[in-house]
Parts: structure tokens; sequence; C-alpha cells
């Protein structure tokens, strides 16, 4: 009688078990629905396969400015979260800064009644993480140093894919993906199909590395060409730049 219910039971669980699997078919591969691929980079740090906002890697995605979550249509110092200046305008082209007022992650305000300390924050914290926003807590924004390490450990190929310009990155493991050149954006998009700005979550300083010119008005980026440049450049902070994010863990 027991073993009769217990071929029962397996033949009814048989139809459950078959149509469970089918349904979950098109799930995606990571459990939060953002594909990464792991580099074999010594930090053993995972890139995502598509810039933030696309559905593919040929895709440019969003455009952010530097410490804002969501794209816009105009990118400028005007409609900056996180930065007001006074100007004195003199002429079309020419004006003079009377007061420089930083909301959060800078070291001082120039006011008129002197230099005020700041916040002292030089990376992004969650909140204001473009990455961390849209793509859920187990991405960010990458380090400074985590683009260091991808242009140092990485070999760079200029190729195209599906018609769209941009570089096959491919690790120490053979794993590679496409990173598309993708330009940037004020309130039209300038330089696609020769050149990118991709952001890290690094404000600019002394102390992490030194950029002629670079203050806390610019933050790092991943800078390319098709003319085989990749380096560690900076950007104003208003820029309309894209992002690849980077994963905390494979969980």
């Amino acid at each position: 009688m027991k073993n009769y219910l217990l071929l029962l039971a397996v033949a009814l669980t048989l139809p459950f078990v078959f149509i469970s699997c089918d349904d979950d078919k098109d799930e995606p591969v990571v459990p939060d629905g953002y594909e990464y691929v792991d580099l074999g980079l010594p930090s053993g740090t995972l890139w995502a396969t598509c810039n933030i906002g696309a559905d593919n890697p040929e895709e440019y995605g969003d455009y952010f400015s530097w410490g804002e979550t969501e794209p816009k249509d105009v990118y400028d110092w005007r409609n900056y979260k996180w930065a007001h200046w006074v100007y004195d305008t003199i002429s079309e082209h020419s004006y003079k800064v009377l007061e420089e007022t930083w909301y959060k992650y800078y070291k001082w305000n120039w006011t008129n009644h002197g230099t005020v300390e700041g916040d002292g924050k030089m990376e992004l914290e969650p909140e204001d993480d473009a990455a961390y926003m849209n793509m859920g807590s187990n991405w960010r924004m990458p380090t400074l140093e985590q683009l260091q390490e991808l242009i140092e450990k990485c070999n760079w190929k200029w190729t195209e894919r599906n018609g769209v310009n941009g570089y096959l990155v491919t690790g120490l493991n053979g794993n590679s993906m496409f990173m598309p050149a993708s330009g940037g954006r004020s309130s039209d998009l300038y330089n696609d199909g020769w050149c990118a700005y991709y952001w890290s979550r690094t404000l600019c300083s002394k102390e992490k590395l030194t950029i002629e010119a670079a203050d806390q008005g610019e933050a790092y980026i991943l800078f390319f060409n098709k003319w085989g440049d990749q380096e560690i450049w900076y950007d104003s902070r208003y820029e309309g730049n894209t992002i690849r994010a980077v994963r905390a863990s494979r969980k």
C-alpha cells in the first residue's frame, strides 16, 4: 500500500515539475535581471554587460549628471542638483563668478563672506548613485580604481557591433564586454560614434589622482576614442555622460 501511494505521489508531481521548468525558461540570468561579466580582474570586480538604461550592449543608454539619478533634457550648471553659482555677466561670452554654493560633495564654498568648509565627501553615497538607484542594491557606479584596473588589465580592441562603434574589452580570463562610443549630452548628443565619457563615482582630488585644472567641480571619467586612447580623465559634474555599473557580488 505504501509503495502504491509513493508511486501515485511521484506521478502526480511530474506534470507540475515540467510546467514549472517551462515557465522559468525566460527568467534572467541573474536574480535582479541585470547581466554581468567576470573579466578575471584581480579585484574580482564584475561589470554590467550594458550601460544604465540600455537593453543591449550596443545601446548608449541614459545620460546622467554626476550625482544625479535620473536623465534630463538639458545638462548644464543652471540645472545641476548639487551646485549653484552667482554670476556677474560682463559680456555675451564673459562673466565673473561672485559666489559658488555647493550643496553636497565639496571641500569648501566660496562666498562673499569667505570660504566655508564643506562635507569633504569624495565618493557618491548610494542614494546619489545612478547604478544603485536604477539597478538595485547589488550595483554601484565604478570607483576611480576600478576604472584604472579596467584600462590596465584588459585588452581593448576598437570594433563595430550591429552598426555601433565601440571597444571590445577582454579580460584576463578571456571573457569580454562591449562598450559603445556613446559620446555625451548637453541639450543634444555629441561626439558619439568615435569617443565616450563614462562616469566614475569618485570626485576629483589631488589625494586620489592629480590632473591639471581638475577640482571639486569635476569627477573622474573613463575616456576613450577610436584612435586607441583609453585613459582616466575628468569632466564637469553637470555634464551628461553614460554609466557602466559594477556589481557588488555574484549573489
